[in-house]
């Protein structure tokens, strides 16, 4: 068995370094367009109040899905924060966290229902 291994490897390597059938040069028929895409715009915008949320929140996660979270009091959103933090490594400033708690439970109330 040991003996078959060897085999093989010694096989792979010995392909090692050989030029490959082509010299990695394109068709000339080759060509590249370029195009251009029309992005959605953002359906739902973050009132001005939510600049806590804005700043640290709309890196990763859109406005209507921010607003589309079910209601969560204080202290879950503060586990959600830290999970952000540790997990997915999200650069939120600890300060920020009352300022950022306390946006998110108001924007729970105060907003309207995404579409």
């Amino acid at each position: 068995m040991k003996r078959t291994g060897l085999i093989v490897a010694l096989a792979l390597l010995a392909g090692c370094g050989t030029k490959p059938a082509t010299d990695g040069a394109l068709p000339a028929d080759f060509v590249l367009n370029s195009t251009t895409i029309a992005l959605p715009d953002e359906p739902v915008t973050l009132p001005a109040s939510a600049e806590a949320v804005s700043l640290n929140c709309t890196a990763c996660h859109s406005g209507e899905m921010i607003l589309a979270q079910p209601p969560l009091n204080a202290e879950k959103w503060q586990a959600e924060i830290d999970k952000m933090r540790s997990v997915f490594k999200a650069s939120i400033d600890p300060a920020q966290d009352p300022k950022l708690i306390a946006e998110l439970v108001a924007l729970q109330t105060a907003a309207p229902a995404p579409r």
